[in-house]
């Protein structure tokens, strides 16, 4: 799904104004809100508004004029000096419906008051046009909000975030839930708005057409149905190479579990024939461990012979894995840029691979690759240095474009670039901060590439399933997840196929 900035948003918008018009677009916008509310408080008696003066107040009206009318509905507003057709024709239908308005509370007290047993509450006061600090006028109805115990829902942003950068003003409301209308605002993926954001789902306002002639760049992010899609099936027919068969190459004395790791998560990822390439040393360890995969080990001491060796070992399998637990010395260093140069299979490079590539990216150039560095190695690997807060974005496209490498920046919002669209996977979660469940990622990432997915698709659908799977492990326990409980919980994690409506989740 195409994640949009706020200037591209108003382009759709426009666009939609013009072919379908305005005063038909808020009022499928307020069917996809009331669909929301519904589902939140199904037994609601009382449902508060607070609405701004633009077109994000109308929505509020357009969806309270879709709601049982035995329902008490209130709508607290500023009053816009010159209303729109679209919010005239909005206060038109709610009023014949039993909405009742009031003025928006001036003091903090009316505002805690107006919200008084209020079973939910909206969040209409700044929409996703809003550049500036919520003014005095709305800082009273922000606070209260937060203070709020019923349910807020946010019509679609938080007041106070910023749609396309993710920027949060030092005042802003934190709701439960963001309906964001029309199409997905890249913000909200993004730190720190997506603490604001809770639940989030897309209000579909038929702008698919106007989405679609955008002009690049945009951004783009999975939805569960979307992911499903990308997956690959499995024939019943099928073998176990031709269920993927990937080559990790990885792990050493000092790091046998990263092997491990990676190999684990390849095969709980589906495929079929995992083999692990690593130095005699490491080979006993792993073989220990391993015993679904197959092990594989080259001469520490002999470069070419490491090197024809590992190839020997790639003719039999569909894509590579390249890092996790590689040792950092100058002879490891030489194998891997050796099998680099003459390897033809897609492969993924993590972990240790940017210590021996650091330099000499032009060796990737042309190759069928994704890198997956966290901030700390991109730093390394651009050479320019850390990350600046707001730069994501800009530092990975810049990256990619001189790079010609696809690139999977690792985060809580993690990024994937293919030279054409940013991808920022929704499913993120804190109990993957634990060692080794990027290795985890590394091996799913491999699987997905020897089933015949592209770099960037493998990165994203691997970054989405890995978000999914830390969650699942999280449902199961709720402190001390490690890595191995992330690849554990891949099968089940997997999303249900969703029944389409007009509100599509995202996370």
């Amino acid at each position: 799904m195409r994640a949009l900035s706020a200037e591209q948003m108003r382009s759709a918008d426009t666009a939609g104004h013009a072919r379908a018009g305005e005063v038909e677009l808020m009022r499928r916008a307020g069917v996809a809100l009331a669909e929301a509310v519904r589902a939140l408080a199904p037994k609601a008696r009382r449902l508060v508004a607070f609405a701004g003066p633009g077109n994000n107040g109308g929505d509020a009206f357009a969806a309270f004029a879709e709601l049982d009318r035995r329902t008490d509905r209130i709508v607290y507003t500023v009053s816009p000096r010159q209303a729109s057709a679209a919010r005239r024709d909005a206060e038109a239908r709610a009023l014949l419906t039993g909405v009742m308005v009031r003025p928006f509370p001036q003091t903090p007290e009316a505002a805690r008051a107006a919200l008084e047993g209020a079973d939910i509450a909206l969040d209409a006061m700044l929409g996703t046009g809003a550049r500036a600090d919520p003014d005095r006028t709305f800082i009273v109805g922000i606070d209260a909000l937060d203070a709020c115990p019923a349910p807020v829902l946010a019509v679609d942003i938080p007041t106070g975030v910023d749609a396309t950068s993710g920027g949060v003003a030092a005042r802003a409301v934190r709701a439960g839930t963001t309906v964001t209308l029309g199409a997905l605002k890249a913000g909200l993926l993004l730190y720190p708005a997506r603490a604001y954001v809770g639940r989030l789902f897309v209000g579909d306002l038929g702008l698919d057409d106007e989405i679609a002639a955008l002009p690049a760049p945009f951004y783009d992010a999975l939805t569960d149905g979307e992911f499903l899609a990308l997956l690959p099936g499995r024939s019943e027919t099928a073998d176990k190479r031709a269920s993927g068969a990937p080559l990790i190459v990885a792990g050493s004395t000092q790091f046998p579990g990263a092997a491990v790791l990676c190999a684990r998560g390849a095969a709980r990822a589906g495929a079929g024939y995992v083999t692990v390439a690593t130095g005699q040393p490491a080979a006993a360890t792993l073989r220990h461990h391993l015993i679904e995969q197959v092990v594989t080990a080259w001469d520490p001491g002999d470069v070419d012979g490491a090197v024809a060796s590992l190839l020997e070992t790639a003719r039999h399998c569909s894509a590579v894995a390249l890092g996790p637990g590689l040792g950092l010395d100058d002879a490891t260093g030489a194998i891997l840029r050796g099998f680099i140069a003459k390897l033809e299979l897609p492969f993924v490079a993590d972990a240790s691979a940017f210590f021996h590539l650091t330099k000499q990216l032009e060796l990737l150039r042309g190759k069928r690759c994704v890198l997956t560095p966290h901030e700390r190695e991109f730093a390394r690997l651009s050479g320019e240095g850390g990350i600046a807060d707001g730069t994501r974005f800009e530092r990975l496209r810049a990256f990619v474009a001189r790079t010609g490498v696809a690139t999977l920046l690792k985060g809580a919002a993690t990024l994937v670039d293919d030279g054409a669209v940013t991808h920022v996977n929704p499913t993120g979660t804190n109990a993957l901060a634990t060692a080794g469940t990027g290795d985890v990622l590394t091996g799913i990432i491999a699987t997905l590439l020897s089933q015949g997915l592209t770099p960037a698709d493998a990165a994203r659908a691997g970054a989405y399933w890995h978000g999914l799977a830390g969650r699942q492990a999280a449902q199961r326990r709720a402190r001390g997840v490690v890595a191995g409980d992330v690849a554990d919980a891949l099968g089940e994690a997997l999303p249900a196929p969703l029944q389409p409506n007009r509100l599509v989740p995202i996370r």
